[in-house]
């Protein structure tokens, strides 16, 4: 049955969107957080924005294109250089901002408007399932963020949630997304936590619990589905995907390159994990720098990356050997390589956490609610 799925072969030349990270530094210090230099202020010149610009004006005039602003913590960046580093992509782009929202003030969110920034604020539930997001001197960042996320209400500016689930249990997934119908977001991402880049913490689970997490979010949403669940409403399309004999559909044909440009302009493709990180047999994992190569060029030039090729021998190990790969296409080039120290390898604990148990936590559900309305 795998050998039938045949998207996902290949990298597009073409992205859908790109990563700017236009400082390193955040000033909050969270438990599970991957950066490696957030510790430190770098920040992107105004050169690297013009340079990815002049690719991405004609990546837009093709397709949607979003321009995704990560961090480190993005507005750390300043007010004043954001908007200079804004200014090259002129109208033709849909920026988006991933913020932990402890920085957001009145011109904060006049910038937002006046640029149609759609903001992500990444906050973990009630106060109590926060104790990961602190500050520099181990201080909860709770208090902060929500005076954030007031600013964004009291400007009227629509967001998403970004949510991290350390342990995910029974009983949790309820209190998280009437949590989430009450702060107001319009659409809800849940990221069971990874072992990738400085956070070493395993993310080892036990399956069942997973499971019984992901199929009482699914009921929950059922009850209420204000929100967007992003993970959810993949699991059902793709289930229903199935079931019509389209699934194989679903997948793209390639994928995306997801460039991720550093403060630097190094780009690292795949995975904007890697980015900071170096191996001793491929080096920094860049594929170059916009400050020297245009960013369309290091896209399709792709595949001579030397850590690509080996990633690329992983997708099709997955494609192959999963039965899951129609639902993901194959596992995540960060979780392969911080997990398992190669690009070649298939199954991570990324993998049985948010895609295999969450596939079998939307099928459990929709057993157990079809039993009981017999």
């Amino acid at each position: 049955m795998t050998d039938a799925w045949s998207g996902m072969r290949g990298i597009s030349a073409v992205p859908s969107y790109v990563v700017m990270q236009p400082t390193t530094l955040c000033n909050l210090a969270c438990g599970y957080c991957y950066l490696p230099f957030r510790r430190d202020n770098l920040k992107m010149p105004v050169a690297v924005a013009e340079k990815v610009a002049e690719s991405v004006a004609g990546f837009a005039r093709t397709q949607r294109f979003s321009v995704v602003w990560h961090g480190g913590e993005p507005l750390a960046a300043g007010l004043e250089h954001m908007a200079a580093l804004f200014a090259p992509f002129g109208a033709a782009v849909e920026h988006h901002v991933q913020t932990n929202a402890t920085l957001i003030d009145d011109a904060w969110c006049e910038f937002f408007k006046a640029h149609d920034v759609r903001v992500s604020v990444s906050v973990d539930g009630p106060r109590e399932r926060n104790g990961d997001r602190v500050d520099r001197r181990e201080r909860p960042a709770y208090d902060m963020i929500l005076k954030g996320i007031d600013a964004l209400r009291r400007h009227d500016i629509p967001f998403s949630a970004l949510c991290v689930v350390s342990d995910p249990q029974p009983g949790m997934a309820t209190e998280l997304y009437e949590y989430f119908l009450d702060l107001g977001c319009e659409v809800l991402g849940i990221n069971v936590e990874e072992l990738e880049g400085v956070n070493t913490r395993l993310n080892r689970r036990d399956p069942a619990a997973v499971s019984a997490f992901w199929a009482e979010l699914v009921g929950a949403w059922r009850q209420a589905p204000r929100i967007h669940l992003r993970e959810v409403e993949w699991s059902l399309r793709y289930a229903a995907a199935v079931l019509d004999g389209s699934a194989d559909e679903l997948l793209p044909r390639q994928l995306d390159p997801i460039p991720t440009v550093a403060y630097d302009g190094s780009v690292v493709l795949l995975s904007p994990e890697l980015a900071g990180f170096s191996d001793p047999r491929y080096g920094d994992f860049s594929s170059g720098n916009v400050l020297r190569t245009p960013l369309a060029e290091i896209l399709a030039g792709a595949a001579a990356t030397p850590w690509i090729g080996e990633f690329l021998r992983g997708i099709e190990a997955c494609r192959t050997s999963c039965p899951y790969f129609g639902f993901c296409g194959g596992a995540h080039a960060a979780n392969r390589y911080f997990e398992h120290g190669r690009f070649d390898v298939t199954e991570t604990d990324h993998c049985r956490n948010s895609k295999i148990r969450l596939l079998e936590g939307v099928l459990d559900h929709a057993r157990d609610h079809e039993a009981t309305a017999v």
